[in-house]
């Protein structure tokens, strides 16, 4: 008796988690999920040629408890955020989109834009905080979380 009680407790967390995640949506009237980004996301450098500049997002309001949103694609353009919003150093070592350039002639590879509700109002970290620490940190206070995927080959 006490399985059937314990494997319906963990069936519902499960429909309340697919409740939630149906709730907070993540989508871009740039590129469709599953669609593939454009020679003005593709990153200027390594051989690529682009303008490296982020697609536009837009997310639903978070659930309940949400203070504040962590976004993993920066906008290319730091004078273009909202008021109060801050960029972390990235992979490449700057503060900025790095937008995609895979090697010539792979497969196209995926990007995964995601947006993070958060539990806390600001994410206290320091300016040269690397992209781990700043994935740990979201990852540490998030509500819920919607993303979508998009390619690009070349």
């Amino acid at each position: 008796m006490a399985r059937s009680w314990i494997w319906m407790a963990i069936v519902f967390c499960l429909f309340s988690v697919t409740a939630l995640a149906e709730q907070f949506t993540l989508t871009s009237p740039t590129i469709e999920p599953g669609g593939f980004l454009g020679e003005t996301q593709v990153y200027n450098g390594f051989g690529c040629a682009g303008q490296n500049r982020s697609p536009a997002l837009n997310w639903s309001a978070g659930p309940d408890g949400t203070k504040s949103y962590a976004v993993t694609v920066y906008d290319a353009d730091g004078n273009l955020l909202p008021a109060g919003a801050v960029q972390g150093r990235t992979d490449f070592g700057t503060r900025a989109f790095g937008g995609p350039c895979p090697p010539q002639g792979h497969q196209p590879h995926r990007y995964i834009f995601t947006v993070y509700a958060l539990k806390v109002e600001k994410i206290d970290l320091p300016a040269d905080a690397t992209a781990a620490m700043i994935g740990f940190m979201i990852n540490a206070n998030t509500l819920a979380k919607a993303d979508f995927t998009a390619l690009y080959g070349r």
